[in-house]
């Protein structure tokens, strides 16, 4: 296209020119009007062919919005942008490529669709960074075109962008208001408190003046009878006595069993964490599902804690944080907290490489149940098909996890009482719950229809 584009435009302003030329030689001044009206039409004609040839080659350039899809699908697992991974920065490679080494799209192209091939036919710089990334071939990708290919370059050529900081500035704004709130709540009170100490002194005032008043005319003012005390009246009612007693008795004994009630009962315990691993960033904004994680959850009585290598299957690409952020938790916070599980997992992020130098991470358990107590997950997520924040609550919104119920006996018999079971698609409970629609003349049974508040469900 470009290159018919070229030949059409030189003959064009060749045949163009040579008329004009003529006409300017063989025609009287009165004919100039037509050669520049002539002229001005193949300028304009020119103008128009000159902008599809520079449309033409913006749109051969590729589309950096596919680009970074195509990216993300095919080169994400091994390369960044801007930072060595299994292979290397892929920033402006096309530019470093032709300005260092003289080498232009098509063997681009080669060597992304076969690398293998390319390094096999000699090429000096293809066995240069074959032997520089220890032997390692890139994975051949003939499944691309030219096309995605040019879209993938020009994401690849995009300049780096700024880090925003709209986190901070939200922060602030709503600090702000918090303060204004504050300022004036207290200046209410402070003028409600001075109207008072006001109206008390002003009664101290009146009160002095007329004794005084009633001094200077000789007026006596009776003094009051002696009369008996408060606390020996109520020594001598002993109905009122007894009721009092009996009304602190029964006061006292509600609150030491509600004090007595909560041992053993953390809720809204949240313990600090070796690392600060952040819910509301993992399942909340980036929607990552809470079994991807605890995986055994599905068929286990424990969720389980997930291994390292879960951890190191994205943040082997994942090196710093490039979401939002507060005053609190800022972006240099959130990168030394992958620093940590850089350095307990033994990552050498400069070499891309492990160390084998290991260490345990040692979470601090925050929800547990007394060891008297039967709970199995998978009974609960897999079979009832609970969802996790049933019992754990928001977590997607937690930046920090807590004990969201109680995880009392009450707590869970209520539940068993109000759950309705899971019937549908469940033969191994088909003949229970035929039985049981028989029994109470129901569709629909709760877990406490099917034995669910028995004590040996839980306690054996």
């Amino acid at each position: 296209m470009l290159f018919l584009c070229e030949i059409f435009i030189t003959r064009y302003c060749s045949i163009c020119m040579k008329k004009s030329y003529q006409s300017l030689e063989g025609n009287s001044t009165n004919d100039m009007k037509q050669v520049t009206h002539r002229n001005l039409i193949t300028r304009l004609i020119l103008s128009g062919l000159i902008l599809l040839l520079t449309y033409s080659t913006a749109f051969a350039q590729g589309d950096p919005v596919t680009g970074k899809t195509l990216f993300n699908t095919n080169c994400a697992a091994c390369h960044n942008l801007d930072k060595k991974m299994t292979g290397p920065a892929l920033r402006g490679v096309e530019a470093r490529l032709s300005e260092d080494q003289g080498l232009d799209r098509d063997w681009i192209n080669a060597w992304i669709r076969n690398s293998s091939a390319v390094i096999k036919s000699g090429d000096a710089y293809a066995v240069k960074i074959y032997a520089e990334n220890n032997n390692a071939a890139m994975t051949a990708m003939p499944q691309l075109s030219d096309e995605d290919i040019d879209n993938i370059l020009a994401y690849t050529a995009q300049e780096k962008a700024a880090p925003s900081g709209g986190g901070e500035v939200a922060t602030t704004q709503t600090s702000g208001g918090q303060n204004e709130g504050g300022i004036s709540n207290e200046l209410i009170l402070g003028a409600l408190a001075i109207l008072f100490m006001l109206l008390a002194l002003g009664l101290i005032m009146v009160n002095k003046t007329l004794r005084r008043f009633a001094n200077a005319n000789n007026i006596d003012i009776p003094e009051e009878g002696q009369r008996k005390s408060l606390w020996k009246a109520f020594i001598k009612n002993q109905f009122l006595l007894l009721v009092i007693t009996i009304f602190f008795l029964l006061t006292s004994a509600y609150y030491v069993f509600g004090y007595f009630m909560q041992i053993g009962v953390d809720q809204g315990y949240q313990p600090v964490q070796p690392i600060h691993f952040s819910h509301k960033i993992h399942a909340g904004d980036n929607k990552i599902d809470c079994k991807f994680c605890h995986s055994s959850a599905r068929v286990s009585k424990t969720s389980g804690i997930p291994s390292l290598n879960v951890c190191m299957n994205c943040h082997k690409s994942i090196y710093e944080y490039t979401g939002e952020t507060t005053a609190e938790y800022t972006k240099e916070f959130y990168d030394a907290e992958i620093m940590k599980l850089y350095k307990a997992v033994g990552w050498s992020d400069e070499d891309q490489q492990y160390t084998g130098e290991t260490q345990p991470i040692k979470w601090v358990r925050i929800h547990n149940l007394p060891d008297f107590v039967y709970y199995n997950h998978s009974q609960h997520v897999t079979v009832a098909g609970l969802e996790c924040q049933t019992c754990h609550g928001p977590v997607e919104t937690m930046e920090e996890v807590y004990q969201y119920s109680p995880l009392t006996m009450v707590w869970c018999l209520d539940c068993h009482k109000k759950t309705n079971l899971k019937t549908k698609g469940n033969a191994y409970y088909t003949k229970i719950h035929e039985e049981l629609a028989k029994k109470y003349g129901v569709d629909k049974f709760t877990v406490k229809d099917n034995g669910g508040l028995e004590c040996g469900k839980c306690h054996y």
